[in-house]
């Protein structure tokens, strides 16, 4: 399970959800979520750093020269269509548990280093981390433990269906999530390249966090 492959797809989302959970044990101790605004930061730091010393062992992030522009514009429209899901499936059925939510606010000043690291980090950094380890990794390694050898085209109903629903249970929003982790899964087997989910994931977050300081909805970041 462990070996080099497996880790380096495993450590940069265990280091993510490392930070979630001190962050929750945090709040129950007491600490007030704004004495805890600078940890985000902290830990997109550390999945980059971590993304980045890895670098080598993502064969997969290697740019597909052979992908069509169909490719990216389906990729870019999943996205969109993921982010409507997600702001509109809220019934309460839908929702499990309470996001506790970002409010880059201090003293009804906007706080735009904070508000800069958050978009970079929902964009730029959570798609391909998650993307390496929920599509590229865990999906494969459900239909084979020899993942990097699985064509995504070939990943059977049973891990698509595990993927998607435990992509689901991460998010607060799981039947959003439920949705999202559909579509990414069918990104990456209908195209074949990591870089289609990563695009459309990507597309997702920018939009949501773009919406988000524009709305004020701060219970979605």
């Amino acid at each position: 399970m462990f070996d080099r492959a497996n880790f380096c797809r495993i450590a940069p989302f265990g280091a993510y959800v490392f930070f979630m959970v001190l962050e929750d044990v945090l709040l129950k101790f007491g600490w007030e979520a704004n004495d805890l605004r600078m940890l985000y930061a902290v830990k997109i730091t550390v999945v980059i750093g971590l993304l980045w010393t890895m670098r080598s062992a993502y064969s997969e992030l290697h740019w597909p020269i052979n992908s069509s522009f169909r490719t990216w514009v389906i990729a870019i429209i999943a996205g969109i269509l993921v982010f409507v899901a997600w702001i509109n499936l809220l019934a309460d059925w839908m929702v499990m548990g309470e996001a506790v939510g970002f409010d880059p606010r201090d003293n009804n000043e906007m706080d735009w280093f904070l508000v800069t690291v958050r978009l970079i980090g929902a964009a730029l950094v959570v798609p391909v981390m998650e993307e390496l380890f929920w599509r590229s990794f865990l999906m494969r390694w459900l239909a084979h433990p020899n993942f990097l050898a699985v064509n995504p085209a070939q990943v059977g109903v049973k891990a698509f269906c595990i993927t998607a629903i435990l992509f689901a249970i991460a998010h607060s929003l799981w039947f959003a999530g439920l949705f999202a982790g559909i579509v990414y899964n069918m990104l990456y087997m209908r195209s074949g390249t990591l870089w289609s989910p990563i695009l459309a994931h990507a597309t997702t977050n920018g939009i949501l966090g773009i919406w988000i300081i524009y709305t004020g909805n701060w219970g979605f970041w």
